[in-house]
């Protein structure tokens, strides 16, 4: 059996890598950042299923008013001649400044 001396080969390669340790670091950058672009890239180019949309629609709650607040609303709007104007303003044009 032929005797092989290991040594010989582990000082060959900690010579070589301490010669391209700095190059061997960057490609090791380079590669984390592009694998990390890529995961981002692909996370963000990702669309819902529609299972997951009408799961999220489904948990989503409109707004509501209660009876007593409608009530005051419209007594207030009925007494008021200025408050009308303004409620019938906003109906016509919404997005006007006033």
């Amino acid at each position: 059996m032929k005797n092989i001396n290991y040594s010989l080969y582990i000082d060959k390669t900690r010579e070589a890598l301490i010669k391209y340790y700095k190059m061997i670091f960057m490609v090791f950058i380079i590669l984390l950042y592009s694998s990390i672009i890529f995961r981002i890239n692909q996370l963000s180019s990702q669309s819902p299923t529609n299972e997951q949309l009408t799961q999220k629609l489904a948990e989503t709650k409109g707004p509501t008013i209660d009876q007593d607040s409608l009530e005051k609303i419209q007594k207030l709007q009925d007494e008021s001649v200025p408050v009308q104007a303004l409620f019938k303003d906003a109906r016509n044009n919404p997005f006007s400044d006033q």
